[in-house]
């Protein structure tokens, strides 16, 4: 079992950045891939970043990408997300996940889940 605990998230203007953090525990964070989901209203859940449990691979949706960065930290149990230049479309749910299973990082199946936080980006 992973639990995981997320924080960060809040109302900024377009153009502003926010990091979330995702606090793990329950297994050693060495052992599972990690990822950041997202669900706007009306939509389907997306992933947004993921991270090896190495920390050598990533992925990022087209959507994001060179605006975020995922990183993690194996020995405090903690994976970010840095988000910069917001944009309107970047609110939703945001969710960390985990997964114990071998899987490409692009893989969107995760086992584990937290209970998301909310970002919400005014234009």
């Amino acid at each position: 079992q992973v639990q995981l605990v997320e924080s960060g998230g809040g109302l900024v203007q377009t153009g502003g950045s926010l990091t979330l953090s995702c606090a793990a525990s329950g297994r050693t964070l060495s052992r599972v891939d990690m990822g950041w989901f997202r669900q706007a209203p009306g939509k389907e859940r997306e992933l947004v970043a993921s991270i090896s449990r190495s920390g050598i691979g990533t992925y990022y949706a087209d959507s994001v990408k060179g605006r975020f960065t995922i990183s993690r930290d194996n020995a405090k149990n903690t994976v970010q997300l840095q988000m910069n230049n917001l944009k309107p479309e970047d609110t939703a749910i945001y969710y960390c996940a985990a997964r114990v299973s071998l899987r490409l990082v692009s893989d969107p199946r995760y086992e584990y889940w937290g209970q998301g936080t909310q970002v919400t980006v005014s234009s």
